[in-house]
């Protein structure tokens, strides 16, 4: 199996915790944890901000000293734009499950420079980009033009059949304007959850040129290259994206051989 391809521990609450020394690169962290209802997470943010994402379920969450009550709607990721919270670095949260809850907590390098808040739903920008088989919708959690540090965080919902992070691109070049340097991890979820897709991750040289079908409650691993994902038929597919590098800027550059189907 692709090192890239990482599966979820079935033995454990936590079933991804990706660091940066298990991935073998500097920026980005990600973890997901299973919470049953009464359950309580909670840890310190050290030198990392955070961003707690309700992929589904409800849950009582302190964080950086605020007591934000209990957040959350919506019972699977496809039904609606998700609750988050954004956590400083040097602070604490707590998150206590009201329902069974899965936990997505997003992390990077910070100083603790900007407040914890709460992300709802209708400060979540949505868009649909793509069309016909290029069609998806894009919930932007912390897009660059908000407040953070280091994280980008988006989720992105691929109807059944289609083709997302397409035409394939890539972000693994700290040459800006022309491209920015950004890390990223895909976790992805099903509807219905037996379905799969396959996603390629690919440079100019070959030298990464990696194709994993994936299936739900999967991540994986984008270090560098263009990385297009596509979703089998009679499954909608969701992921969500967590990006991080040394500039909060994300620029892409289309694979070259592909770039013509911008203009199709």
């Amino acid at each position: 199996m692709s090192r890239l391809l990482i599966k979820p521990d079935k033995t454990s609450s936590k079933i991804h915790q990706v660091t940066p020394e298990s991935a073998g690169w500097a920026y980005v962290g990600f973890e997901v944890h299973q919470l049953p209802p009464g359950a309580t997470l909670s840890a310190d943010t050290a030198d990392r901000e955070v961003c707690l994402v309700l992929v589904a379920g409800k849950a009582s969450i302190t964080a950086g000293g605020q007591d934000f009550g209990v957040l959350g709607e919506r019972d699977n990721p496809f039904d609606s734009a998700p609750w988050s919270v954004y956590v400083p670095a040097g602070s604490h949260y707590e998150v206590t499950a009201q329902t069974p809850v899965e936990l997505a907590v997003c992390a990077a390098p910070g100083t603790g420079a900007l407040p914890a808040r709460v992300i709802s739903p209708d400060k979540v920008g949505q868009e649909t980009r793509g069309k016909g088989s290029n069609t998806r919708h894009v919930r932007n959690i912390l897009p660059e033009w908000e407040p953070a540090e280091s994280l980008l965080v988006v989720e992105v919902i691929t109807p059944s059949g289609n083709w997302s992070s397409y035409p394939p691109h890539k972000h693994d070049q700290d040459n800006l304007p022309a491209e920015s340097l950004l890390e990223e991890t895909y976790y992805h979820r099903f509807n219905p959850p037996q379905g799969y897709g396959v996603q390629r991750v690919y440079t100019d040289d070959r030298s990464l040129d990696e194709t994993m079908s994936f299936g739900d409650r999967d991540v994986v691993l984008v270090p560098r290259g263009y990385h297009p994902v596509g979703a089998a038929h009679g499954y909608d597919l969701y992921y969500l994206n967590v990006m991080a590098g040394p500039k909060r800027v994300w620029k892409f550059h289309n694979d070259p051989d592909h770039e013509w189907l911008m203009k199709a």
